[in-house]
C-alpha cells in the first residue's frame, strides 16, 4: 500500500495513534466520531491502512512495538545462533534465550502489546465496515483483509505462549480486565479457519495491482497457514497449503538475492507479502541503527560466526577454516554469495568505505568500550542495505522488509512432503531446494540427497541461510525443539589468527582465534514465553 499511504498517512495518525494503558482494553478513542466515520469508502481505506500499520513505530525504536517492524523482525535474531546485540549480554533479546528469561522481559511486552493493539484495531473494523456503502467484492476483499491480520497476531501468539486470550469483538475495560485464556489447540483453530476464509476473498498476488502492492493476497494467508500447519507436525495439510502456492504460479525465485531486500527489487514477485515503508513518512530507520560506524551507524547488528561458517563455498562445499578456498584476508572471497549479500567483514567495502575490525587495527573496536568500528563479533550486517543511500538515516530510507518470500514456501513445502514421510524424488529437489541455491547469482550445485535423515540437515541449513535475519530462525528453533542444543554454550565471531592484541582483546580464547561474544544457556520452559507482568498484575487470571 506504499503508493496510496502516502496521502492517508495524516488522516490515519489522527485513526491510530493514540496508545491505551490496558493493552487488551477497548479499541482506542480516536479524532473521528464513530458514527461519522463509517461513511464513505475512503474513509474504510483510511481504518484499512491503520489496520496494515498497526502498532509500528516509525524511527529508531530499540524494542519491537510489533512483529512487523524491523526490530520484531530482524533485530529478534539477537536471541538466536545467528547474530549478538552490540549493547551486550544485557540486552532483552538476548535474554529470551541466554536462561534469564522473566516476566518483566520488554521485549515479549512489546510483541504481546502489538499483536493485541492490531487485533483490537481489527475487531473494530469488523464491526464497523458493513456499515459503509461500498462495492460487495471491495468490502470482503477488506474484511478479508482484516481477518487475515488478526489471525497472523494470533499465529504469533499460539506459537511463542500457547494459551492466550481470544478475543474477537471490541472489550470494554472491565472486560478487558477480567478476559481469561484459552487453550492453544483453541487458537489453532481459530487461526486455521479465519485464513482458511480469508483467502476466499483475497485476491491472487499477481491480481494486487502496482498501486496496492502491499496488501494481502491468498498467497500471503496461505503461507501463513503453511506456518501454522508446519508447525503443529499437520505435514500432509502443509503440504497441501504450500501446493497451492506453488500451483498459483504467481511466484518466482529471483535472478539475485541482494536486491531482494533493497529499495532495488523490494517488489519482486518473490516477496509475497512485505512491510511497506515511506522515505520521509514511514521511514525504515534501520541504517541508523546498524550502518557501520564509518558510515555514522550505530552497529547493533553483528553477525554471529556460528552463522557465518553455515555458509559454504561457492562451489558447493562445506565450510572449513582449513580449506584452502579460505582466505582470510578476503573471507567473503569463493564463498556464497548470500554470505557476501549478508555479511560485512574485515578489509570489505561498504558504501566506499573501507571496513576495517582487526584487532591489530589502531581503526578497529575495542570490543569492551565500542569504540571505532564498534563490532562485538568482527562482522558487519550488509543484508537490507542500499549502499547507494546518501539520505538522513533514521527518516530517510524507504526500503521494506519482507515478512513472507516464495523461497521459504519451496523450503517449507520441501519440508512438510519429509516431514510426512513422503518420498523424496530428484524432481522434488529441483522444484524446491535447488530452485532456491540456484538462483543465477548464488548458482549452487544442486542437492541430490534423497535420503530423509541425512535431507533434514542440509535442509535446515539451506533454510537458516536463505532466511538469515528475516524473523524465522527462533520459531524454526522452537519448533524443532532444538534450544538446547544451538543455544547453549560459547559463541564466537571471526577468526583473527597471529593476532598480536587477541589474547588481550577476547575475554576467551578460541583455537581458531575468534572472538569471543557470549555464552547461553538455553532453559527448557523458554520455549514458551511468560505472559508479561504487566499483564497479569492487572488481570491474575492470566497467570493461572
Amino acid at each position: 500500500m506504499k503508493t496510496i499511504y502516502k496521502p492517508l498517512f495524516v488522516a490515519l495518525l489522527l485513526l491510530s495513534g493514540i496508545s491505551c494503558d490496558d493493552k487488551l482494553e477497548q479499541f482506542p478513542t480516536d479524532a473521528f466520531a464513530s458514527g461519522t466515520f463509517w461513511t464513505s469508502e475512503s474513509n474504510a481505506l483510511i481504518a484499512l491502512t491503520g489496520m496494515y500499520r498497526g502498532n509500528i513505530n516509525y524511527g529508531t525504536q530499540v524494542v519491537p512495538s510489533d512483529w512487523w517492524t524491523y526490530c520484531g523482525i530482524v533485530f529478534l535474531e539477537f536471541a538466536t545462533d545467528n547474530s549478538y546485540d552490540r549493547r551486550g549480554d544485557n540486552s532483552t533479546y538476548n535474554r529470551l534465550t541466554d536462561g534469564t528469561l522473566l516476566p518483566n522481559n520488554n521485549v515479549v511486552n512489546g510483541y504481546w502489546q502489538g499483536s493485541y493493539r492490531r487485533i483490537a484495531i481489527a475487531n473494530d473494523f469488523l464491526e464497523n465496515i458493513d456499515n459503509v456503502n461500498m462495492p460487495e467484492v471491495k468490502l470482503q476483499r477488506m474484511k478479508s483483509e482484516a481477518r487475515f491480520i488478526r489471525a497472523t497476531q494470533y499465529f504469533y501468539l499460539s506459537q511463542f505462549w500457547g494459551d492466550v486470550p481470544l478475543v474477537t469483538n471490541t472489550l470494554t475495560p472491565d472486560e478487558a480486565n477480567n478476559v481469561e485464556k484459552s487453550n492453544k489447540t483453541v487458537i489453532v483453530d481459530f487461526v486455521i479457519q479465519e485464513l482458511s476464509e480469508a483467502v476466499n476473498g483475497l485476491p491472487r498476488f499477481s491480481e494486487i495491482p502496482d498501486s496496492e502492492i502491499g496488501r494481502a493476497s491468498k498467497q500471503a494467508a496461505l503461507a501463513f497457514l503453511g506456518r501454522l500447519y508446519l508447525a503443529e507436525k499437520r505435514f500432509d495439510e502443509a503440504s497441501e497449503v504450500y501446493q497451492q502456492i506453488i500451483n498459483y504460479g504467481d511466484n518466482i525465485i529471483d535472478s539475485e538475492y541482494g536486491p531482494l531486500f533493497t529499495t532495488e527489487n523490494e517488489n519482486s514477485a518473490e516477496n509475497i507479502f512485505s512491510v511497506q515503508f515511506v522515505s520521509g513518512l514511514a521511514p525504515n530507520a534501520m541504517p541508523q541503527h546498524a550502518f557501520p560506524a564509518a558510515s555514522s551507524g550505530w552497529h547493533i547488528i553483528n553477525p554471529l560466526g556460528s552463522l557465518a561458517e553455515e555458509y559454504g563455498f561457492d562451489d558447493g562445499t562445506p565450510f572449513s577454516y582449513d580449506d584452502p578456498k579460505f582466505v582470510q584476508e578476503d573471507m567473503g572471497a569463493n564463498r556464497d554469495q548470500r554470505f557476501r549479500d549478508t555479511f560485512i567483514w574485515n578489509e570489505s567495502t561498504f558504501q566506499g568505505r573501507r571496513y576495517v575490525c582487526h584487532p591489530d587495527s589502531t581503526q578497529s573496536v575495542d570490543q569492551l568500550t565500542y569504540s571505532k568500528q564498534a563490532t562485538r563479533t568482527g562482522f558487519g550486517f550488509r543484508k537490507y542495505f542500499d549502499e547507494t543511500f546518501s539520505g538522513n538515516l533514521r527518516n530517510d530510507y524507504g526500503g521494506n522488509i519482507p515478512v513472507i518470500r516464495y523461497a521459504e514456501v519451496l523450503l517449507s513445502y520441501l519440508e512438510a512432503e519429509l516431514e510426512a514421510g513422503n518420498p523424496i524424488t530428484q524432481d522434488l529437489l529441483d522444484q524446491t531446494i535447488n530452485l532456491v541455491r540456484g538462483r543465477e547469482s548464488v548458482n549452487l550445485p544442486p542437492i541430490t540427497e534423497t535420503n530423509p535423515d541425512l535431507l533434514r540437515d542440509m535442509l535446515r541449513r539451506e533454510r537458516r541461510i536463505e532466511l538469515a535475519f528475516e524473523g524465522t530462525r527462533l520459531w524454526d528453533i522452537f519448533r524443532w525443539e532444538i534450544g538446547e542444543e544451538v543455544l547453549s554454550g560459547d559463541f564466537w565471531g571471526a577468526p583473527f589468527p597471529n593476532s598480536v592484541r587477541y589474547p588481550t582483546t577476547s575475554i576467551k580464547l578460541d583455537p581458531q582465534s575468534r572472538w569471543y561474544v557470549t555464552t547461553k544457556n538455553f532453559r527448557p520452559g523458554d520455549y514458551q514465553w511468560p505472559i508479561p507482568e504487566s499483564e497479569t498484575n492487572i488481570n491474575p487470571k492470566l497467570a493461572e
